[in-house]
């Protein structure tokens, strides 16, 4: 096997949920053996969130936990037990990079396992540590999730029909975007140790990460005093702009028109229907003037065809569009066939499921997704002993008395 880009890095993952776990999970795709510490009193709260594996509910059955957690190492630990706490240091000690996305304060009033703590067991430790709105501030001890979040950084005011209520996107997007410049952070902090042989602490706000992806909003109320809103499916600049019903029950095609040049490439495809010599859409600023009833026309002639044709029929035109997939959609997507996107790997209560691989590839350390994401606690004994070097003596006899619980 080709070594990866990461072998060797250890790390540590106090987390839980999205944001941590998905943080320690994009390092163990390219090597890094990730101890993912929890207690059989309180696991993860992600263990209980659909969906289950054939319906059926279980702590080690949620769809949604095993899909951030692939490729490490499950260890059970009760960090109330006097002990289990000393066995937390070992871990701490061993590591290179631990991660945690707990309300901010709560690993060193709880623990003593706050970056202050961790640095004198191990000083050129990187700690990461992700949470909502940041380790600073007067409101940093909110706790956050990512409803909220996605509401808080102005999500929610944009997303939806101009004449109803705001939905928001239906996800914890704030729990997504941020692992990636996580890990950039990592990396940087990784490298300041290599030249220096120092380690640091890194303080992320998903709010802050979220925020920066509303840019053009912001510099358009900066600059123009504007505040935006709702527009649906709808675009500024570009009409037609939408998803259009296609044939069949609930199948969509977005189609997206910038200039009068796709306009022109667009009526092409259709086959220049009567409607589409009409004045009144003859320009952009025509169309967007007459956008609700454009969209029922392009509708009209999408709905006779299936979606993939109307996609492919736009795309060879040189215009954008997009088939609106579902998850079946996304399985058997041959584009994500062709770039063996998703990883088959065996569970041992699941059995073979499908996990979402690292979104880019390296020519020379690829990815490998190795192991299924855990069972609650069913690498305890291996981690303690083959990782950390327990005697087996000691295992037993902590084991006995609660440690790993």
């Amino acid at each position: 096997m080709t070594a990866q880009a990461l072998e060797g890095l250890k790390v540590a993952d106090f987390s839980w949920y999205i944001a941590g776990p998905s943080i320690a999970m994009w390092l163990a795709h390219h090597g890094a053996q990730v101890i993912r510490i929890e207690s059989l009193a309180r696991p993860d709260e992600l263990r209980g969130i659909e969906p289950f594996k054939d319906g059926i509910p279980g702590i080690n059955r949620s769809g949604c936990y095993a899909n951030y957690n692939s490729n490490k190492y499950g260890m059970a630990l009760n960090l109330k037990h006097p002990k289990g706490l000393e066995v937390a240091k070992r871990i701490v000690a061993w590591a290179d990079v631990a991660v945690e996305n707990f309300t901010p304060g709560t690993m060193e009033k709880k623990w003593g396992l706050g970056y202050e703590g961790i640095k004198k067991i191990k000083p050129d430790i990187i700690m990461l540590s992700t949470s909502g709105l940041g380790q600073t501030g007067p409101e940093s001890q909110q706790p956050g999730f990512g409803l909220e979040l996605v509401s808080r950084a102005g999500f929610t005011h944009f997303v939806g029909w101009p004449d109803q209520e705001a939905v928001g996107i239906g996800y914890p997007y704030t729990d997504t975007v941020s692992p990636p410049i996580a890990v950039i952070a990592i990396m940087g902090a990784l490298e300041y140790r290599r030249r220096t042989g120092k380690g640091q602490y890194i303080d992320l706000s998903q709010h802050e990460i979220a925020v920066q992806h509303l840019a053009p909003a912001i510099l358009d109320y900066t600059a123009n005093g504007r505040e935006g809103g709702r527009i649906g499916n709808h675009h500024p600049d570009a009409a037609p702009h939408g998803a259009y019903r296609c044939q069949g029950e609930e199948r969509w095609c977005t189609i997206a028109v910038f200039n009068d040049g796709e306009w022109e490439a667009f009526c092409n495809v259709l086959g220049h229907p009567a409607w589409t010599q009409d004045s009144k859409f003859a320009t952009v600023l025509s169309r967007k003037a007459n956008e609700e009833e454009l969209d029922k026309r392009v509708e009209s002639c999408t709905s006779e065809l299936q979606a993939e044709e109307v996609m492919h029929r736009m795309q060879d035109a040189g215009i954008a569009a997009g088939v609106v997939q579902s998850g079946k959609d996304l399985i058997e997507d041959p584009q994500l066939k062709h770039r063996h996107h998703f990883w088959y790997l065996n569970h041992p209560e699941m059995g073979i499921c499908a996990y979402d691989g690292p979104p880019f590839r390296l020519s020379e350390t690829p990815a490998e997704l190795r192991m299924p994401a855990p069972c609650l606690g069913e690498h305890t004994e291996y981690v303690c002993t083959q990782i950390l070097g327990m005697p087996d003596e000691e295992f037993i006899e902590l084991l006995a008395e609660g440690v790993f619980e």
